[in-house]
């Protein structure tokens, strides 16, 4: 799992436990989600289908940095099946896990649309998306 994103949990992120929301941790892991789905289907238009079940292992505190770490783990039709794991960036001490979240290519009328991929491409040269 490759983890590219990182947040710095200030205090505006902080829940009244004086820990990370979890609303905003989800926030932050649907739209991470959504640039990684949009980056392998080049499409702009996908949508959350459904996530699993939310495991929260730990906490992270104010000034605790976090990574994201996102993979696909199966191609639908139309579909794209990811699995996503938060860590604290220093300790690496698992934060949450997330097995299954699922994302739908849309066609420019908002409905399904096949994509056509069966793995995950890695891209160097920009991305061109669909009109």
């Amino acid at each position: 799992m490759n983890f590219h994103t990182r947040k710095w949990v200030k205090p505006e992120d902080l829940n009244p436990n004086g820990t990370l929301f979890g609303g905003s941790l989800l926030k932050w892991i649907d739209e991470e989600a959504a640039i990684y789905v949009i980056t392998q289907l080049g499409n702009k238009r996908v949508v959350t289908k459904l996530i699993s079940e939310i495991n929260f292992v730990s906490s992270a505190r104010e000034g605790d940095v976090i990574e994201l770490g996102i993979t696909a783990t199966e191609f639908g039709r139309t579909s794209i099946t990811l699995r996503c794991e938060v860590r604290n960036k220093i300790t690496r001490e698992s934060i949450l896990t997330i097995n299954r979240m699922v994302f739908v290519n849309l066609s420019a009328e908002g409905k399904p649309t096949p994509h056509g991929k069966t793995q995950i491409t890695y891209m160097d040269a920009p991305t061109r998306f669909a009109a």
